[in-house]
């Protein structure tokens, strides 16, 4: 049984209601797990069919609010994000008695042309067998919002739900996490050095152990690694300074390792520091070790539970952005400063994601571009090759025949059988 909502359920589907009524987009009230208790509106995520059609799982989809969520409290109330299958949502978090209890959530919708979210975005994400004509049709329900009006519309949702949000839990939004019980999982460490006659050195080569799976973004073993530490700081509590000390050193520790494996720079710095000021307000060794199982869980959950959600996020806009810009002179270091990457580790998660590199990726796009500009006999092979980004027509040539298996020249005349073609 779920345990009792401490928010105002009633008036939070009231908003959601006025909100889908007044704007016509769908909405859906969901606790902070995810789990909806009432949607509006004629087209919302609960009644969304691309998913199934296309042959994913609702799971990521769900992540991909709950990371909305956690986002809208770091930019401050709102957050306007894509989900999994590239359509457009935004969410405001509700605040409850002393932390973010639901969330509204309007989407999804199109901030483009029906016909190219289904070629540009859609069909690429498929894999394995689909039916064109059913997608279409579910495509055809989404309402469709231009770019502009979305951040207008994101604001009144912020500012209706803020209505309902109480002003002293609004003030601790970032600062209140629900707490994991950790001495259940110490407590066999604890056991082992108790039976040992003299306490043992601080473990270094466990700490590094920890900090390393953390970069690689192993949660399993970064979890033992860190309840091993937790069992020593705890055993060694005699000392409450130098537990105080371990602690804040740690937490320093794994933010940098954190972002080293692609966390945000800002929230794990941001976090940090709220951490950090926390620490010496600390009075006894049962208030620290209550904080710090908040405090740790809300650090992993940050750092693994939305990696995937995170990376799908990243590519969408990445991928957008190369086909706005492709004819541009773009360079995998300019599209990784847009996304607020470094281009190491976009270079890593674009191969994962994508399942080619960025360059081919690129090549690609400029390639299926230029087919379209061969149809017309009357542009110059040589213009083409400059109007879709390649420096020269030679490289523009070798790229295409080894994508297509053709040359641009016979390409061209196959497509336009009986022209005087142009060089």
């Amino acid at each position: 049984m779920r345990p009792r909502e401490e928010f105002d359920v009633v008036l939070s589907k009231d908003c959601a209601r006025a909100f889908s009524t007044s704007t016509g987009l769908g909405s859906v009230v969901s606790l902070a797990d995810g789990a909806p208790l009432a949607a509006f509106g004629g087209y919302h995520c609960e009644n969304c069919r691309i998913c199934a059609l296309a042959g994913k799982q609702r799971t990521l989809c769900v992540q991909s609010h709950i990371y909305g969520m956690n986002e809208a409290e770091r930019f401050g109330g709102k957050y306007v994000y894509f989900c999994p299958m590239g359509l457009t949502c935004f969410t405001s978090p509700i605040v409850g008695t002393d932390s973010t209890e639901a969330k509204i959530t309007v989407g999804p919708f199109l901030m483009v042309d029906r016909q190219d979210y289904i070629h540009d975005d859609l069909l690429p994400k498929i894999q394995g067998e689909y039916d064109l004509a059913e997608l279409t049709a579910e495509v055809e329900k989404l309402p469709v919002v231009p770019a502009a009006r979305v951040e207008g519309i994101s604001s009144l949702l912020f500012m209706a739900v803020g209505f309902m949000n109480n002003v002293w839990a609004a003030n601790h939004m970032l600062e209140v996490q629900e707490s994991y019980s950790i001495q259940k999982q110490v407590s066999s460490y604890l056991a082992t050095l108790k039976g040992e006659k003299q306490p043992p050195p601080y473990p270094l080569d466990l700490e590094n152990e920890l900090l390393d799976s953390i970069s690689h973004l192993d949660r399993e073993k970064a979890n033992r690694c860190l309840n091993e530490l937790l069992g020593y700081i705890f055993f060694m509590g005699g000392n409450f300074q130098l537990a105080k000390s371990r602690i804040s050193e740690l937490l320093v520790l794994i933010s940098r390792a954190a972002i080293t494996g692609g966390a945000d720079a800002q929230t794990m710095l941001l976090m940090t520091h709220d951490y950090l000021q926390i620490i010496p307000r600390i009075t006894s060794m049962d208030e620290l070790c209550s904080w710090l199982a908040k405090a740790m869980n809300r650090f992993m959950d940050n750092l693994f539970q939305f990696a995937d959600v995170k990376h799908a996020n990243v590519i969408h806009h990445a991928t957008q952005y190369i086909r706005a810009h492709y004819a541009e002179k773009i360079t995998l270091d300019n599209v990784a400063r847009e996304v607020y990457l470094s281009p190491t580790y976009f270079s890593r998660i674009f191969r994962q994601e994508t399942g080619v590199t960025f360059n081919a990726y690129l090549n690609a796009v400029r390639i299926e571009q230029s087919k379209k500009l061969l149809n017309d006999p009357s542009v110059r092979l040589i213009d083409i090759s400059l109007m879709v980004g390649f420096d020269n027509q030679s490289y523009f040539t070798k790229v295409f025949k080894k994508i297509t298996g053709l040359s641009p020249l016979q390409y061209r005349e196959k497509k336009c059988k009986g022209f005087q073609h142009i060089n």
